[in-house]
């Protein structure tokens, strides 16, 4: 092996490791972002099934879907399909972003029960049952609901291919009022 090959692995594995970390950052703050968002639906849920006498305590899905949509996410990302409209003002690539991915999670979603429907014995028809049992209107406000919380998650993700995450994070969470900060000097 020559010297070369061998300094090269270092910084092969470096940047590896870099990448792997970027990864995960993004994945659960993506992950924290649909959480969130997810369980205020999940309360609001209960809350209203309350009114009702029916109880609802389905706390834990709405970890598992963040999870898995943040999974979408990363994957939807790794094979560039968020490269799109990068050129254009910046509410086109995040719309572009925001129905893009809800249709992805549509369509894993779709994917997802037909694979349950057939591992569990019933055919790929037991999963189309299961969708048709769930309801267009109940998929339909899911996905229309996903796509409207990627937009602001989408606009911060825009802004901070922009101004850098450094920078975006700096803007959300250092003091304004620090020494050298330029956030509250005037135009």
């Amino acid at each position: 092996m020559t010297k070369t090959m061998k300094a090269e692995r270092p910084a092969k594995t470096a940047r590896l490791r870099e990448r792997a970390i970027e990864e995960l950052q993004v994945f659960c703050v993506t992950a924290l972002y649909l959480w969130v968002f997810f369980g205020s639906f999940t309360v609001y849920r209960r809350l209203v099934l309350a009114e009702t006498g029916v109880p609802y305590l389905h706390y834990g899905i709405a970890l598992i879907e963040a999870l898995i949509i943040a999974k979408v996410v990363l994957i939807g990302r790794m094979f560039g399909f968020t490269k799109r409209f990068e050129d254009k003002p910046l509410i086109v690539p995040v719309l572009y972003k925001a129905v893009l991915f809800g249709i992805f999670v549509l369509l894993f979603s779709i994917v997802e029960h037909l694979v349950d429907g057939w591992l569990h014995e019933q055919g790929l028809f037991g999963g189309l049952r299961e969708i048709d049992e769930t309801g267009a209107h109940e998929i339909g406000a899911r996905v229309l609901m996903l796509i409207v919380a990627f937009v602001p998650f989408f606009a911060f993700w825009e802004l901070g291919r922009i101004l850098g995450t450094r920078k975006l994070a700096a803007i959300f969470f250092s003091d304004p009022h620090a020494p050298g900060d330029t956030r509250s000097q005037a135009p």
